[in-house]
């Protein structure tokens, strides 16, 4: 309509543009495109910059014009006038600096990205003088892809002299920022870093600068360099850490802006340690500055009587500053450490303000785990120092005692109870004593927990009287407050460490066991109420583990009702809320309800696998933000948020999770173990076989369905499971249940995936040596680097071990057809068994091969070039892990390999001989490889008797024996011993029976040493050899008089048993 104002026509035209009517859709696309570019442009940037506009419109308008600039630059942008490309270029500084949604915002970056690459060249150095440029650069550092190189120096110039800008202090702050951002996107180009090191002095100044005017945006981007690209700030190390020294002394700015200048010093701990250790003066003033951050605590009158433990205020500098402290003394190393610490922490502790005296104690508790060593060396002191607290006049202070109590019970385990048990459990039973403070209460209950779970058995025994009446006696109470006042915090805690001392005290709790059952019963049956859930929770996992601890028969008369207690939890589970604490305390449960009752278990599978199903596909929702998006959604409702740097968060909601993770755990532990968010234990690889084992009775269509359920979910985290200890506990699992699980357990499906992933793992561990080496020649490098070297290497050859573990449980179970799948993993296992590589990746590499020739023969065969040689050669190496592995190779080839292997047990038999006659074959590091090479003998005179002069190796065979240490192959050669007797072989038993009391021998030792066990076939059969010397009264006098006391018992115990 004429009538209407031209923007209001276009605005009317971009509406159109997105109907979902095609015909009016059609109609204006058409009318669009008769525009002129120039007033496209016009109209397009009004669009954009009308703040009445609705979002929509405004989107819509910031599509096409970056479209327009990308498809029609050339044809449009030449003939504007020099007014009007100014105008383009302000327009969208402005709007990039003024738009408040985040998602226009974005999009005007991306037209301006659009312009900037159109100009590259042309235009570039005139644009570059705007502060546009820095905007650009700071929101798209790879804006100039594989041109970088070239405008390198064009853009310094440019940062620099935006930094540079005296009139324009925003400026400044943009260009640090963008030079901030350039360089983190620039991380891993050192040559790029070392070029624009003398840009970091600006953005220190800018830094300095915008903290004083409330920005703390620059300091953020120093916050990521550090995290990201730590060797930036090396060659101005110094002037970065006194900047942030000051500026977190600094008690004018706000909280946020001193902890993230901590943040910079504690990450240089975390991701560059060796460098940051050559600082030490300023380290050494920075841990005073956490410290008086531990000291700014509020006053509260209520906080002794809370119910409600609510979260910590994560905001808190006293909270920052502890954190602050545990990951430094865990990045710099107690040498470092403890010695800057151990001054202010006595004054602090003889503080009279209990401020101080808290924060002393909460500090000791934060570096126990970094500065474990040297804090070893003064446990005694440190322990009868913080004893003294659990009686101070203040009640958060005797809190922080209980609480550095429990942390060293965790710390120093199991030193701490070994040498403290008397002093720590009368100091903290006097603690739970404290009536009048619940939270004190509850925290000594806690701190007692830690105690008794690392407490050796023997040691708490003696207490156990005195604990179970303490115990007893304020559960009695606290379950009275329960019912009068509704206050159940000490109640929750007191529950858990009940169940501790009975998980620690096992068959020793059974005289204690009906004093607690009925009130912990009472417990799960009355305590419905919501806010009761923990309590509930607590109280399930508490009988679960008396059960276990009592065992079967104690706990059976029990057993129904508790089943029924649970299922009823179980059916009301549809209504439990997903993140209902109730959850995981009820899925462990069932995990130990599964091991107590054994395969009686199975009539309970169909409830407990329904919520275990439900829980295993909560789908956790999962965001990314803007820090402003942030700041409306609060950890409180269980989000938990990871900074990606500059401004943006993953979010992730974490309600739900821990359940999901427990449900996994009994059935593929934590199939989505956010390792960071929970620190479960992970569920021991038992309860799933049990969990197969108990669907077995069930029938194959369940644990066919079962096992589908488990193996997709643990092939799924054998790939994505960051932590290690988790992983190999997942593969440990998965290993087993393919063991279990036998022939056809996996399809092709799971084949695919998982010989990926082993692939994968397999490249890693070779990757992770490169990089290790490469650490070993950087200039920081320093003996404590070379300690986390040595740890991540022990990692790593864990992981291999599982790999090994994986590929034995397939080897096994599919014998040759699997053969054709291995041959994606042979290079790679070659490999690991090269002669330059370390011993241990030798070793499981040839136990890997190993298997190949024990289940997969004769097939094998066909790989005996790339094994064969590394394997002979490795029979004489220097490490006795290498030569064992080699040595069982032997072993199996003689029993399985068939005949092609047969001239290669010929050439191996005086390798192993050699290896056995050395004179230190039997020392502790030896006798292990040692015996290995003596069965291996063994099975080539047993399976391969033409491949060796029987008659010459047999007297020395004989002289070797029983093997001591390895029981798997000491059945091996009792076997063969047994062949020989039975076959009255002349120089086994010698001339007139003479070698008869030498074998007498062999056998007692191996009774005696349990070598040979009742349930072996062989002792049957050893058994019968003794019967028919006893049937002839002089022989048998002779054999037996040969032998000591103890042989003589082994031989009489074992008359008796086989």
């Amino acid at each position: 309509s004429p009538l209407l104002h031209p923007a209001q026509q276009f605005y009317l035209l971009l509406g159109n543009l997105m109907s979902p009517d095609n015909n009016v859709r059609k109609q204006s696309e058409e009318t669009y495109d008769t525009i002129p570019g120039q007033n496209k442009i016009t109209f397009l940037l009004q669009a954009i910059r009308d703040a009445a506009a609705a979002e929509e419109v405004k989107q819509m308008a910031a599509v096409l014009l970056r479209r327009l600039l990308s498809s029609s630059f050339e044809e449009i942008y030449p003939s504007l006038t020099i007014e009007m490309q100014t105008a383009i270029k302000t327009e969208l500084l402005t709007s990039i600096q003024q738009e408040t949604s985040p998602n226009i915002r974005k999009k005007v970056c991306d037209i301006a990205a659009e312009l900037s690459r159109n100009l590259i060249g042309n235009d570039l150095l005139a644009f570059f003088s705007t502060s546009l440029s820095c905007l650009l650069i700071m929101n798209f550092p790879g804006i100039f892809g594989n041109q970088q190189q070239h405008y390198m120096e064009v853009i310094k110039r440019m940062l620099v002299q935006c930094m540079q800008d005296q009139a324009n202090p925003q400026i400044r702050t943009l260009a640090a920022r963008a030079a901030a951002s350039f360089v983190l996107s620039n991380e891993s180009n050192t040559a790029l870093l070392k070029h624009f090191a003398d840009l970091l002095p600006g953005i220190l100044q800018a830094i300095n600068e915008s903290c004083y005017q409330g920005d703390d945006s620059v300091l953020k981007s120093l916050v990521e360099i550090a995290d990201t690209a730590p060797k930036y700030l090396r060659p101005n190390l110094e002037a970065t850490l006194q900047l942030c020294l000051k500026l977190c002394a600094d008690t004018n700015l706000t909280n946020m802006q001193r902890q993230l200048a901590l943040e910079v010093i504690v990450t240089l701990s975390e991701t560059a340690a060796a460098m940051l250790r050559k600082h030490t003066t300023i380290v050494a003033q920075s841990v005073p500055q956490m410290l008086a951050m531990m000291v700014d605590l509020e006053d509260d009158d209520e906080w002794a009587m809370a119910d409600e433990l609510e979260d910590d205020d994560f905001d808190s500098n006293a909270v920052a500053g502890e954190s602050a402290l545990d990951r430094i003394a865990c990045g710099l190393g107690g040498k470092i450490i403890l010695p800057m610490i151990k001054q202010h922490i006595m004054q602090m502790l003889q503080n009279p303000d209990w401020k101080y005296r808290h924060a002393g104690l909460m500090a000791l508790s934060a570096i126990g785990e970094g500065c474990h060593q040297q804090m070893e060396a003064i446990l005694q002191e440190i322990v009868s120092f913080v004893l003294l607290f659990c009686s101070d006049p203040h009640p958060r202070v005797r809190y922080a005692a209980c609480n550095a109590i429990g942390q060293m019970a965790t710390d120093f385990a199991p030193t701490f109870q070994k040498k403290f048990h008397d002093k720590v459990i009368s100091a903290l039973l006097q603690t739970m004593e404290d009536q009048s403070n619940p939270r004190v209460q509850a925290h000594a209950a806690a701190a007692l927990i830690n105690f008794t779970e690392d407490c050796p058995k023997s040691l708490l025994i003696p207490y156990l009287d005195s604990l179970v009446q303490h115990l007893h006696v304020i559960m009695v109470a606290k379950l009275q407050e329960l019912i009068q006042k509704g206050t159940k915090l000490v109640l929750e805690q007191v529950v858990t460490s009940i169940a501790s001392v009975a998980d620690t005290a096992e068959e020793k709790f059974v005289p204690y066991y009906d004093l607690f059952m009925p009130s912990l019963k009472h417990i799960v049956e009355n305590a419905v109420q919501k806010e009761l859930r923990l309590l509930r929770g607590k109280t399930i996992e508490c009988i679960s583990l008396i059960g276990l601890a009592v065992g079967k028969e104690k706990f059976m008369p029990d057993a129904s009702a508790v089943m029924q207690l649970l299922l009823k939890t179980q059916t009301d589970f549809n209504d439990l809320e997903d993140d209902d604490p109730q959850i995981s305390y009820m899925i462990s449960a069932w995990a130990r309800m599964c091991k107590i009752l054994g395969k009686e278990f199975q009539q309970y599978l169909p409830v407990v696998m329904g919520p275990l199903m439900k829980t295993a596909s909560i789908k956790p929702e999962v965001a990314l933000l803007d820090t402003q998006d942030m700041e409306n959604i609060s950890e409180d409702d269980g989000w938990e948020f990871v900074n990606l740097g500059d401004q943006q968060s993953f979010g992730i909601k974490t309600a739900g999770l821990e359940e999901k993770a427990t449900a996994c755990q009994m059935l593929t532990f934590s199939l989505i173990l956010v390792s960071y968010l929970m620190n479960y234990k992970t569920f021991t690889a038992e309860s799933m076989p049990l969990l197969l084992e108990c669907a077995r009775v069930r029938g194959p269509e369940y644990l066919t369905q079962m096992w589908h359920f488990m193996c997709d979910a643990l092939i799924k985290a054998i790939g994505t499971e960051p932590d290690s200890d988790v992983l190999s506990e997942i593969m440990h699992a998965f290993a087993k249940c393919v063991e279990l699980m036998g022939d056809g357990c996996l399809n092709n499906e799971h084949f695919e995936e998982l010989g990926g992933i082993l692939k994968g793992k397999l490249e890693e561990h070779f990757k992770n040596q490169e990089l290790r080496q490469a650490k070993r020649q950087d200039e920081d490098y320093d003996e404590q680097v070379e300690e986390t070297l040595q740890d991540e290497d022990e990692n790593d050859v864990y992981i291999l071990t599982k790999v090994s573990d994986i590929l034995h449980s397939v080897f096994s179970s599919y014998k040759e057809k699997v053969l054709p799948w291995f041959e994606q993993l042979l290079q790679l296992i070659v490999q690991l068994i090269c002669p330059n590589r370390p011993w241990a990746d030798r070793q499981w590499g040839l136990c890997i091969f190993d298997d190949v020739v024990e289940h997969c023969s004769p097939s094998s065969f066909k790989y005996a070039e790339y094994f064969l040689r590394p394997m002979l050669q490795s029979l004489c190496d220097s490490s006795p892990e290498v030569r064992q592995a080699a040595a069982y190779g032997v072993g199996v080839m003689a029993q399985y390999g068939g005949e092609n292997y047969r001239p290669f047990c010929t050439e191996a038999i005086p390798l192993l001989v050699r290896v056995i006659q050395a004179a230190d074959s039997r020392s502790k590091e030896n006798v292990n490889a040692t015996e290995n090479c003596i069965s291996a003998v063994g099975k080539v005179m047993r399976f391969r008797p033409e491949c060796v002069n029987v008659n010459e190796i047999l007297p020395h065979w004989l002289s070797w024996l029983p093997l001591n240490e390895d029981k798997e192959e000491a059945v091996h050669t009792f076997d063969f011993l047994c062949d020989l007797i039975e076959s009255n072989n002349p120089i086994v038993l010698g001339p007139d029976n003479s070698n008869l009391p030498k074998i007498f021998l062999i056998i007692a030792d191996g009774v005696a040493n349990e070598s040979v066990k009742s349930e072996d076939a062989c002792s049957k059969r050893l058994a019968n050899v003794i019967r028919q010397v006893q049937v002839s009264a002089g022989l048998w006098t002779q054999c037996v008089s040969t032998l000591n006391e103890t042989q003589q018992k082994a031989i009489q115990d074992l008359l008796n048993t086989a």
